[in-house]
């Protein structure tokens, strides 16, 4: 694919959004630099400082639990197939969602896109209710920071910002997340076709990682007093699960703590640092490898010659096109969390 130019990358982002609802063609941020211009874009902006300052959200009485959950490349979130597995354990394990919320019911075009065996309510946004334990759905988004999941389609009457933007651009190991018609491109184009981050790609990241979790963090010190509990459902190794990351736990989860952009070493400041404590980030290490422990014994179930490392390509694509989030395996932990 060539992507000298941005809109080489138009027809791309476009395929993420699921009709009717439409890319907005000005919210494709294809570099860490890119991100750092999205934080002060005319959709972006307002819509992270009204979460981060005004919003709050109205929930009925009872255990309230926030629970974080990733962003994805299907826009809206909820007809990802990751989200689709989250909201189906949640349903199955009992919750149902509260009624009467704005906004909270999908479009039947998104309903159709749903396998027949699928429960429809997977696509309600509204928070969820059992036996008086509140989930209220959050998600992580780079560059939109913190979405209550009531917010995910429309936002003032009219189709979200959170539904509307294309953001692969926070992942150097893709191979594509650079902007080579900006003049402040550094990227090398290696002999494979793939990118590598240069010192301007390396020091935006860390401008844009550092200022997003500020964001985040923001919100959620001043949302605390609405919750018993925040919890972070973020994949091991990924970028949000660096969002969330106090430095003294970074090693041991092999998450790196800083980058070196011109001979500089930058440093990578999560959630956690700023408020220590105030996420609960899960899956754990010890709970992923029991997950995956779990998943071997599935497949071998199914197919006595399956080795680990079969077992570890599935859970490494999430059972297919996922995260290791959204395997059952990793489900009954989330489950067990609530």
């Amino acid at each position: 694919m060539s992507i000298t130019d941005r809109d080489d990358r138009l027809a791309e982002s476009r395929v993420k959004i699921v009709p009717p609802f439409r890319l907005d063609d000005s919210m494709r941020f294809y570099s860490p630099q890119d991100n750092v211009d999205a934080l002060d874009h005319p959709r972006v902006r307002p819509f992270w400082e009204y979460v981060r300052d005004q919003y709050a959200p109205h929930l009925p009485d009872g255990r309230h639990v926030a629970v974080i959950i990733p962003c994805t490349k299907t826009k809206p979130y909820p007809l990802s197939l990751e989200h689709r597995r989250i909201n189906g354990a949640l349903l199955r394990a009992g919750f149902v969602p509260v009624s009467g919320v704005p906004d909270t019911t999908p479009l039947p075009e998104f309903l159709a896109r749903l396998d027949a065996d699928e429960d429809p309510r997977v696509l309600t946004t509204s928070a969820l209710v059992r036996d008086g334990t509140v989930v209220h759905r959050y998600v992580v988004s780079e560059p939109m920071g913190l979405v209550p999941y009531e917010y995910v389609y429309r936002w003032r009457g009219e189709q979200s910002p959170a539904s509307a933007y294309d953001d692969p651009g926070l992942f150097e190991q893709r191979g594509t997340a650079v902007s080579p018609w900006r003049p402040d491109c550094t990227g090398i184009l290696g002999k494979d076709g793939r990118w590598k981050w240069g010192d301007a790609e390396k020091a935006a990241y860390v401008e844009v990682h550092n200022r997003l979790t500020e964001i985040v963090a923001t919100t959620l010190e001043r949302l605390r007093p609405e919750y018993d509990r925040i919890v972070a459902w973020v994949a091991p190794g990924l970028t949000h699960r660096s969002f969330m990351m106090a430095g003294e736990h970074r090693g041991a989860e092999g998450i790196a703590g800083t980058k070196t952009a011109g001979g500089r070493r930058l440093r990578l400041i999560g959630v956690n640092d700023r408020v220590p404590g105030l996420v609960d980030i899960h899956p754990t290490r010890r709970e992923a490898d029991e997950a995956l422990d779990r998943l071997t014994a599935r497949l071998r179930a199914e197919d006595p010659a399956t080795t680990r490392r079969a077992a570890q390509a599935v859970y490494a694509r999430g059972g297919g096109g996922a995260t290791p989030l959204a395997l059952p395996e990793m489900l009954r932990v989330l489950m067990g969390l609530l």
